[in-house]
């Protein structure tokens, strides 16, 4: 196998920039499902579940999705096929979602609306995954090893310039462009909610078409040997059979980094699923037709914005700092001060203070900035280069299994043991990234500190 050459840095750039749309569909997705079944008429408890179409399209997508573009050449490439495909399909879920209501009043009248939103969300976190998983492949496809830190870190930069626009959008367009917060019928989302989706989808596709055209793709060093192994190895069954081969065979430190993976992802969970919700509660409000809840709603979605801030500001620093230090330890002291910024909502309370939560999301911020390239770094050394994509695709498995476990029962355990406190279920994440930090310390120092 040939040795890659450095890239420049606006050709990582332009590699990297469907990141942008990505987590721009991701970011508006994080910041406002919670309110969009609210607002939709779903009760606090049935939150959760309906956010499992989440990870369990994760849990499907991903590997499957890793293995085929494995092996998988075209005019278009290897990777960049699924970028297009997953691009296409959720801009048309983010220019659905804001008019889910009407879908389930025109296609099934007596569902539930709150329920059309949940089918979108799946079609679109489908969506996300089919262009999303290719891209942390593409990194592994283009660059040397000594630049694949730079590259996960550019990939980090985007997702945070995305989700920052992404968080605010609503509150921009209420507060800069006074675009009204009313919605336009009962159980129907504000206007400039619906309008940060529309944008999102534009944005969505436009980005990840910049990369599509901007980026080659080299082929297989010798293309008919390649294709006659696809032949060879077509079908389904075989596609079952290499994941399943690849999990029995995983390396060890991914093998450790799974458990790590498994409760920082766990605590992120926590503070998608109740964050958005928890803030009007702070404020004062739990009534979504209130507009002090709409107040706390849309200023979740600032914090959320600075968290993406620092998350951008952050990326670069971590990357040039592993350079010379244990990426375990450096993983690790992130995952504390995004835990401490998790465990720090309960003690902010009223509208008054609500600066002080920006404070604590930007120290989740730092965390998520660690979380989407540290474990990426530590892992890429380890993965044989020729199955990058399908165990790329498996380490998502550790990101989704706590996710579903969460969607599926964290909603009862929040009514029977946390009282229904959502700022409680806030601070149980914090708990979740102690011990995922802890966990670290488990995962084999060596492959942790090569260059970045």
């Amino acid at each position: 196998m040939k040795d890659l050459k450095p890239l420049s840095l606006p050709a990582i750039w332009n590699m990297s920039f469907g990141f942008f749309g990505i987590q721009f569909g991701w970011g508006l997705q994080m910041a406002n499902m919670s309110p969009i079944y609210k607002y939709l008429g779903a009760a606090d408890d049935q939150i959760a579940r309906l956010w499992i179409a989440a990870p369990l399209t994760g849990l499907l997508v991903q590997p499957i999705i890793g293995a085929m573009s494995d092996r998988t050449w075209c005019w278009l490439g290897r990777r960049r096929p699924y970028f297009l495909i997953g691009a296409i399909l959720s801009s048309l879920a983010l220019l659905l979602m804001p008019n889910s209501g009407s879908l389930a009043e025109w296609l099934i009248p007596h569902l539930p609306k709150f329920y059309m939103a949940a089918g979108l969300l799946w079609v679109l976190d489908a969506s996300i995954n089919i262009s999303m998983e290719p891209f942390r492949a593409f990194v592994a496809d283009k660059l040397p090893e000594q630049q694949r830190g730079k590259g996960f870190a550019m990939q980090s930069f985007f997702i945070g310039a995305g989700a920052v626009i992404a968080g605010m959008l609503p509150y921009i367009l209420r507060n800069w462009f006074d675009v009204s917060s009313a919605a336009d019928g009962a159980n129907a989302l504000p206007t400039n909610v619906k309008i940060s989706f529309y944008v999102g989808g534009a944005a969505f596709l436009a980005a990840v078409l910049w990369t599509v055209i901007s980026t080659r793709e080299e082929p297989p060093e010798d293309l008919e040997a390649f294709r006659r192994k696809k032949t060879e190895t077509g079908g389904a069954g075989h596609l079952v059979r290499e994941i399943f081969d690849a999990l029995l065979h995983m390396p060890r430190t991914m093998q450790r980094l799974a458990f790590v993976q498994f409760f920082t992802w766990l605590g992120l969970f926590c503070m998608w699923l109740h964050f958005s919700n928890a803030v009007p509660v702070l404020f004062g409000s739990d009534d979504p037709s209130a507009d002090l809840f709409k107040r706390g709603a849309e200023w979740a979605g600032v914090c959320y914005a600075v968290k993406d801030a620092v998350t951008f500001l952050t990326a670069f620093a971590l990357m040039a700092l592993a350079q010379r230090s244990d990426r375990r330890l450096i993983h690790g002291v992130c995952l504390v001060l995004g835990g401490l910024g998790l465990l720090a909502v309960g003690f902010i309370h009223g509208e008054e203070n609500k600066y002080w939560l920006l404070a604590a999301l930007a120290l989740g911020g730092v965390a998520w900035a660690s979380i989407l390239s540290m474990p990426y770094a530590i892992l890429s050394g380890a993965l044989p280069r020729e199955r990058v994509g399908v165990y790329m695709g498996i380490f998502n498995f550790f990101i989704v299994l706590p996710e579903i476990l969460a969607a599926l029962f964290f909603g009862s355990l929040v009514k029977n043991y946390l009282g229904g406190n959502l700022v409680h279920a806030v601070m149980a994440g914090g708990v979740c990234m102690a011990i995922a930090a802890a966990l670290l310390f488990f995962v084999p120092k060596e492959n942790t500190t090569s260059v970045a």
